[in-house]
């Protein structure tokens, strides 16, 4: 089976297992007992539903009609798949779904409609609008697209978007205003080359021309040719971009040209034509996945370039995700009629003004960069930037309420951006910066067991999404027929430690091994027996920068697994204590648990360096720690050697690392809630902040809790990540599912390149 193949495989059974589909309705109200359903359903109900009889605006009171969404098509124009049907589109208006819930927590009912006659379509939309807050139109072919919209715009008084038309529209919009300027130009100045008459072209033009730019400025192209009077069968909408002049190419077209905009078909545009735009050429090409012309070429071709695509393999990724969700998410917080030109605009703006501010480090973190700066590779946001909840729905609301379309007014905007924060939830973001960064710099990682099935398809996977440069270790017949039976047929390297082939890689790590500990009982008779054991092996392989980082722990209890690490990789310079953390993504965010694996009971010294390890660990992933030190009593209030214990840790935490916000001791319910912490303890370094980071009092309580979290909530979990060691090993906990081997991976390449980007900063210090 080729690659291509697998990827078909891996997508479906992704999407069949272990349940069909990709979302859900969950229930939002308790319902464990009969007083709970009497009262969500017969006969209490009914006092809702006369109020609405009453009064029709209560339905967004009493229902979830204002945080819900429908993503409608008929499946005309899906994706680069064309015109394939309602059923066939489902999978898509799933997607488009769950994008809606992780990026702006909107709800979603997909609808997918068994018609192409424009009528019927309406009809169907205008029937069942009463459910929804807003309608998302989604593709639907054009020109049927422009009437479908327009009228469901007119004839309904809720938001209607075909994010089609005027997602890309809206982020282009945005990404050639900074454009532009970077360039030193005016939009009402430059020359546009547009290959595209589809909706989502004419769609960007229309929003170019709000912004500025002139129609005689504008030339389009299609599949025929020039867009000018002799142009046939062309929608209603692109009559306003007829060229008066006739152009026999688009390459005379573009001589001269400042600006190319690309919705059309990949390897269309030459290095001959970019060569002949006019300086500082901005060029868009957004045809998907092969934009019209490749970004290495055309980057070849002009140093003066700034150019965007599609791509997210590139700068300045012109993404949907970056607008629809927070537009409607506006729109629908200020029960806003409709989207208008104003709120687009309004989105636009507030784009490109969010590309200009300092990013947050976990942006940086996210991208492998030092610092992303306004500039022709940043003219855009990224996707993951968690700004983009608190900044692009204010601005779309209060477009909404000065244009006149609001009905439900926002007063206490400092409220509502607190509000949007909190809306972030558990959508694993973590999770995809992480393996994001990881595949900016993958590096090679050794599987200590790579003879278990499961540990083989978690190596599989991080080869295939490049996270990680694998090294299998186990027995080499047993792991060329594991990844026969998977169909993993990349040339891997293969390491079997008992084996003669590699006697004299053994010979020279026993040799180290014993050097290094032949003054703590080791003799070199059983270095050399060690070296035959697979996690002394690989322990010895990072030690000598064979690889970069090691896994192991899946079939082996902890202890036996960190030991040959302990003794042979040894802490970091300036560590005593090793400890380990787990990142939990729960539903009001990320949260780090420590210790979860390593110290008993440690002291209140080792327990504040663990706090201090764990602080650094979170900003690893770009997280500012916000530490709270866990016990059972607050503040001070028993005078019980461990509550002690804990209050002399956040002494020390204050005195040796003032500005670190940690506060403690506290129980976990007052660090958990931000609202009782203030109330109750408003004097606390904690008050008013978000607590991401808990530090238990001992191993009991810090195993026990993420454990409980995880099983009872479902919740994913990243670790035990190991802080401290000198060398980037992590040790999986026992029967660790292969999901969170691929996590355990990406965290093992980012504290690898960590690691390496700290020793050349360490020796440019030294020399």
């Amino acid at each position: 089976m080729n690659n291509q193949e697998r990827k078909r495989r891996e997508a479906l059974i992704y999407h069949a297992k272990p349940v069909p589909g990709k979302i859900k309705v969950v229930p939002t109200k308790k319902y464990a007992t009969q007083r709970d359903l009497t009262l969500a359903y017969s006969p209490g109900v009914a006092e809702p539903c006369l109020e609405i009889a009453n009064d029709k605006s209560n339905v967004y009171k009493y229902t979830t009609k204002g945080n819900l969404v429908a993503v409608i098509t008929n499946g005309t124009a899906v994706l680069g798949l064309g015109d394939i049907g309602p059923e066939a589109s489902k999978p898509v208006m799933e997607g488009k779904g769950l994008l809606f819930k992780i990026f702006a927590d909107i709800d979603v009912f997909d609808i997918e409609v068994d018609t192409k006659n424009v009528e019927e379509f309406i009809a169907t939309v205008k029937n069942i609008a009463p459910t929804f807050g807003g309608i998302n139109l989604e593709d639907i072919k054009s020109p049927e697209a422009f009437e479908i919209e327009q009228r469901l715009k007119e004839e309904l008084d809720i938001p209607v978007m075909h994010d089609d038309q005027h997602g890309t529209a809206i982020i282009s919009g945005a990404a050639l205003l900074n454009a532009l300027e970077l360039a030193g130009k005016k939009i009402d100045q430059v020359r546009f080359v547009v290959s595209g008459a589809g909706s989502a072209a004419i769609s960007c033009m229309n929003l170019y021309h709000s912004l500025g730019a002139k129609l005689e400025n504008i030339v389009m192209f299609n599949s025929e040719g020039v867009v000018d009077d002799s142009s046939v069968d062309l929608p209603a909408s692109a009559d306003k971009f007829r060229s008066k002049k006739h152009y026999s190419s688009m390459s005379e077209a573009m001589k001269g040209a400042d600006v190319f905009l690309g919705l059309s078909v990949g390897n269309i545009v030459s290095q001959e034509m970019i060569k002949s735009m006019a300086d500082n050429p901005i060029v868009f090409a957004m045809a998907n996945p092969n934009p019209e012309i490749p970004y290495d070429e055309a980057i070849k071709a002009r140093e003066d370039i700034i150019m965007a695509t599609g791509r997210s393999d590139h700068p300045n990724q012109v993404n949907n995700v970056l607008g629809f969700p927070f537009i409607f998410r506006g729109a629908l917080d200020v029960r806003a009629t409709k989207i208008n030109e104003e709120m687009k605009l309004a989105a636009v703006y507030a784009l490109a003004n969010l590309a200009k501010e300092a990013v947050p480090e976990q942006v940086n973190v996210a991208y492998g960069e030092t610092r992303l700066n306004f500039g022709r590779d940043y003219i855009i946001p990224k996707p993951f930037d968690p700004r983009l909840i608190a900044i692009v729905p204010p601005a779309v609301a209060k477009a909404a309420m000065e244009s006149g379309v609001a009905k439900e007014p926002i007063t206490d905007w400092n409220k509502y951006e607190q509000d949007l924060l909190d809306r972030l939830g558990n959508d694993n973001k973590i999770t995809r910066l992480l393996q994001n960064r990881a595949r900016l710099n993958p590096k090679r990682v050794v599987f200590a067991e790579a003879d278990q099935l499961d540990v083989l398809k978690a190596a599989q996977i991080v080869h295939e999404e490049k996270i990680a440069i694998p090294v299998l270790l186990g027995r080499k017949d047993v792991i060329k027929a594991l990844m026969e039976e998977l169909e993993f047929t990349a040339d891997i390297e293969i390491i079997d430690p008992k084996d003669d082939e590699f006697t004299a890689t053994r010979h020279e790590y026993a040799t180290s091994y014993w050097e290094h500990r032949k003054r703590k009982g080791v003799t070199e008779y059983d270095a050399k027996k060690l070296m035959r054991e697979r996690n002394y092996f690989a322990a010895m392989m990072l030690q000598s920068g064979d690889v970069d980082a090691m896994i192991s722990g899946y079939s082996r209890a902890y202890p036996l697994t960190v030991k040959p690490i302990f003794e042979v990789i040894g802490t970091a310079p300036g560590v005593s204590r090793v400890a380990t953390t787990n990142l939990m993504n729960t539903d009001r965010g990320p949260l780090f648990i420590s210790d979860t694996a390593i110290n008993i009971n440690p002291d209140s010294k080792d327990l504040a360096k663990i706090a201090q390890m764990t602080a650094t660990t979170a900003q690893m992933f770009g997280i500012t720690p916000v530490v709270a030190m866990v016990s059972y009593a607050n503040f001070g209030s028993s005078g019980d050697e461990m509550s002690k214990k804990v209050n002399d840790a956040v002494a020390y935490l204050h005195r040796y690392y003032p500005n670190l916000d940690v506060d403690g001791g506290i129980q976990t319910d007052f660090a958990l809630n931000k609202e009782m912490l203030q109330d109750k303890f408003p004097f606390s370094k904690l008050a008013g902040k978000k607590v991401n980071t808990m530090v238990f009092p001992n191993l009991d309580s810090a195993n026990g809790t993420y454990k409980l979290i995880k099983e009872l909530y479902k919740t994913d979990s990243i670790g035990p990540i190991m802080m401290g060691l000198n060398k980037p090993a992590h040790v999986l906990q026992l029967g660790a599912s292969v999901e969170e081997m691929v996590n355990m991976t990406a965290v093992a390449v980012v504290d690898a390149q960590q690691k390496a980007a700290k020793a050349v900063k360490d020796q440019a210090s030294v020399s």
